[in-house]
């Protein structure tokens, strides 16, 4: 198992970088609010395409959880239920976490896209830290490093909640990023230390800094 866990932890940093595109797209696009519920979209852990699956409809079977659009506002099912021919506020509530209510497929795939991405670097994140005590007795720190990226990988789901809950204020969407930005720092500086007995100094020789200076021009 010790021979995984430099793969594995290039393949999270991979997948986080990848997570750090997706949520540029999201930016870039607008598609913030695609999702306005979390860890859910509309309820479903699959999103709907179409406006059609988040209106009201007779005879149809609703899990607790599950978002109908009603009067420009979200509605959320008290429990597992069968509608009958006319609609009944017994069996919802109003999501309160805020007001919008507004279904664009597109935005809501691009954000669902985004979150597949931040699930599967969590489970990269993890089963580096797993790896990680496989080298327990030649170098703790590697877990100890492994253990801080998977927590604030859970900081980061938590603040990405908190980012659709306020309607994406700046200042969380801000700190989402920077976040973002400190796990790969840790990600990279992890690798950097698994590896730095096993490579040889660098000798940056005159080829080297021309081709640096012209990459940085």
């Amino acid at each position: 198992m010790k021979n995984y866990f430099l793969p594995i932890t290039k393949i999270a940093l991979v997948l986080v970088y990848l997570v750090i595109i997706a949520g540029a797209l999201v930016r870039m696009t607008g598609s913030g609010m695609g999702c306005p519920d979390w860890p859910k979209c509309f309820g479903y852990y699959i999103p709907p395409t179409e406006e059609s699956e988040l209106i009201f409809a007779p005879n149809k079977s609703y899990n607790k959880g599950m978002v109908i659009i009603k009067d420009e506002s979200l509605l959320v099912a008290k429990e597992d239920f069968i509608t009958t021919n006319t609609f009944s506020e017994v069996n919802w509530e109003k999501y309160t976490k805020h007001d919008y209510a507004i279904f664009n497929p597109f935005h809501t795939w691009v954000e669902y896209i985004n979150r597949l991405f931040g699930a599967l670097a969590g489970l990269g994140c993890f089963a580096s830290f797993i790896l990680a005590f496989w080298h327990w007795e030649t170098n703790k720190k590697l877990a100890v490093y492994a253990f801080l990226i998977c927590v604030l990988m859970g900081f980061q789901a938590w603040l990405g909640k908190t980012v659709v809950d306020s309607v994406l204020n700046p200042v969380k969407i801000t700190t989402h990023m920077l976040v973002a930005f400190l796990i790969v720092a840790l990600q990279l500086y992890l690798i950097f230390h698994f590896q730095k007995e096993k490579v040889k100094a660098f000798v940056y020789n005159k080829k080297f800094k021309i081709v640096l200076l012209f990459a940085l021009g």
